[in-house]
């Protein structure tokens, strides 16, 4: 089989190392790639929402399987693309359609979904510039912590938590009037805050049937003792110790099963990856937010746990047989941790070359924001790579990593040293 993976992140190489292991992968592309999916597929220089230039790849390289990384292509309606393309509609996408992505593609049609399959989650309402007003009315009901959503996409940046009244109005302002996010901030979601610890619950399904990938906990915040501006995530950690099987089974019962459907009773045809966002609230799973695809950096720690052949489980779910297929998981623990550019989120350099790496051997090392220029490994985005690590706890695989990350080099290279320190 001949499989294209859309992407140029870790996410995507964690794919790309899965897939390669697979002996029915016959040829393996990854557009756009980096450097790290160029040492085992071929990098095609195509932007994940060039349809066109998708379709011609395609084609030419005669792709049986398209497997979607990120959510941009796939809100764009890059799976609604192929099926009306009489000469890409057999070739099957992993990833839902235009009208699901919307899960992903705006909070309040996420939160309207919610509250319609009686998901538990936050209270909110939403806002636009014309009622901005009611808007601040409605925070001086709440209390303090302050939610914002930008309702669109916001590259994972769209999301405020404010302690002080006075500047929640204040941002609130400045998403809806000045724009602060652009297109994403022309509506804002406004909701309650809930207090607890975070998990990532992670569903594959093909339409009908769904099948639970092991959980993960992701690290958001750039600074120690999770403090600082947001991030695309500085580390992840699977399995989550606090998720008692009894509360993986209220997950499964309360909001995976009420998820799928929910998509089928609302007609969102559905292949692919939901990433759901919970918090664990005293002893009750409540949902924050959906993904339509996997999560980034917990792909790197959850997928390196997967024993079944990933190309099987593609295939399964394309063809709709996916309760066919049987999960196995390994026992255990593995932890990522990230390598960001010194000033990430904020305004940080790239092409600063990467050293070290072909000694992490107790370790992947998944390449994200790094690519090849004269011959070496540069950087060229503010999260670098992954280093990933197994262990018989998340303690001796977080142990590892850290081990690992003493032999890679870059200048400004930061990561977070207490990724696990609130488990």
């Amino acid at each position: 089989m001949n499989i294209l993976v859309l992407g140029s992140g870790g996410r995507e190489h964690t794919f790309a190392w899965k897939l390669a292991q697979s002996n029915r992968c016959k040829a393996l592309f990854v557009a756009p790639g980096n450097s790290g999916t160029e040492a085992i597929a071929t990098n095609l220089n195509i932007g994940v929402t060039d349809f066109e230039a998708i379709k011609t790849a395609v084609i030419h390289n005669k792709i049986d399987l398209v497997v979607v990384g990120p959510e941009d292509p796939l809100v764009q309606g890059i799976h609604d693309f192929f099926l009306q393309d009489d000469l890409l509609k057999n070739v099957p996408v992993i990833g839902p359609q235009k009208a699901a992505a919307e899960l992903e593609g705006s909070k309040e049609f996420a939160k309207e979904f919610m509250m319609r399959h009686n998901i538990p989650t936050a209270a909110y309402e939403s806002f636009t510039r014309d009622n901005v007003e009611e808007g601040y009315k409605f925070l001086e009901t709440l209390q303090a912590p302050y939610v914002l959503k930008a309702d669109g996409l916001a590259a994972g940046k769209g999301v405020l938590i404010l302690n002080d009244l006075k500047e929640a109005k204040s941002e609130l302002k400045s998403m809806l009037v000045d724009a602060k996010f652009g297109e994403a901030s022309t509506k804002v979601v406004i909701e309650e805050f809930l207090d607890g610890i975070e998990l990532s619950c992670f569903v594959l399904t093909d339409g009908k049937d769904y099948k639970i990938l092991p959980t993960a906990k992701d690290y958001k915040r750039i600074g120690e003792g999770d403090t600082g501006l947001n991030t695309g995530g500085m580390g992840a950690v699977s399995p989550v110790p606090f998720a008692t099987k009894a509360f993986l089974d209220r997950i499964e019962t309360e909001v995976v099963k009420p998820t799928v459907e929910g998509l089928k009773k609302d007609n969102l045809p559905y292949v692919g990856f939901i990433f759901i966002g919970l918090i664990k609230v005293g002893d009750d799973p409540k949902v924050i937010e959906y993904n339509v695809r996997m999560g980034d950096p917990e792909t790197e720690a959850v997928l390196p746990r997967l024993k079944t052949d990933l190309v099987d489980i593609f295939e399964a779910m394309a063809n709709q047989t996916l309760s066919k297929i049987d999960m196995d998981i390994d026992d255990r623990a593995a932890t990522t941790v990230m390598l960001v550019s010194g000033g990430y989120p904020e305004a940080y350099e790239k092409g600063k070359e990467i050293s070290g790496m072909e000694k992490a051997t107790d370790s992947i090392v998944f390449h994200a924001g790094a690519k090849l220029h004269d011959g070496k490994v540069v950087t060229s985005g503010g999260r670098v790579m992954a280093v990933t690590s197994y262990g018989n706890t998340y303690q001796e695989a977080i142990k590892k990593s850290y081990q690992s990350i003493e032999n890679l080099h870059f200048d400004k290279m930061y990561y977070r040293k207490d990724i696990g320190f609130d488990l």
